[in-house]
């Protein structure tokens, strides 16, 4: 599957990206696609019927496909185009691993720094993201859901870090959006995140480093298993 519509439905016309931010609007919708699965991996990337679809030229939509690239979501073919990446289950499972350590550290150094004000903010999303949950709606949680886990590592007050974890959750971003399509998986990690966000609430940075890095290793595990049986490489 390339896109939902069938090869004789013409694309359904999506509302018309606006001039200011135009490239970066079209990588954000192209990454919801891919992410979500609308873009199948290993799938050629449809330019002209995503041009028609989103109202925009080939130059901003080959300028996202750039974008995707570099962010691993896309492999850019010499002079045929782009299919989405597929994912290779050894990178996912290395970058899973380093990002626990990362988000150990993560937690320890969130709850020495943080604001009043940036705990309320936290806590904000969070009870976002329960409502999200309940609700069902999936695609708000998984954008609330990462979020959250940015603006843990913003907060943190490392710049290294934070940079460090928009780099790495990028390139496993699709991975993680697969972890959540399983409901078990879904239910236990919203558990997960009520018990870091706890962890705090008290400023135990030792508790809330443990339970970040505990979620990122349930998370990888699920993650890992489906590329598996899937037969990823």
């Amino acid at each position: 599957m390339v896109m939902r519509n069938s090869a004789n439905e013409r694309p359904a016309r999506r509302a018309a990206i606006g001039r200011v931010t135009l490239h970066d609007e079209v990588a954000a919708r192209l990454r919801s696609m891919i992410v979500e699965g609308e873009l199948s991996p290993g799938a050629r990337i449809p330019e002209s019927q995503l041009c028609e679809a989103f109202g925009v030229s080939r130059t901003p939509l080959r300028e996202a496909l750039k974008v995707l690239a570099s962010e691993g979501l896309v492999e850019l073919l010499h002079s045929r185009g782009a299919i989405v990446k597929r994912m290779c289950v050894q990178e996912v499972a290395d970058i899973f691993e380093l990002m626990a350590g990362v988000e150990y550290m993560t937690g320890q150094l969130v709850c020495q720094r943080a604001t009043a004000e940036e705990v309320e903010e936290l806590q904000d999303l969070h009870a976002r993201l329960l409502d999200f949950h309940r609700r069902g709606r999936r695609s708000d949680y998984f954008r609330t859901n990462q979020k959250i886990h940015r603006r843990i590592a913003e907060v943190s007050g490392n710049r290294v870090l934070a940079e460090m974890q928009a780099d790495f959750s990028g390139k496993i971003r699709r991975a993680r959006y697969m972890a959540n399509l399983q409901q078990a998986r879904w239910d236990e990690s919203v558990q997960e995140h009520e018990a870091f966000m706890e962890a705090l609430a008290q400023r135990d940075g030792d508790l809330m480093g443990q339970r970040l890095r505990d979620h990122m290793r349930h998370t990888g595990d699920v993650v890992i298993r489906a590329l598996r049986e899937e037969g990823g490489a």
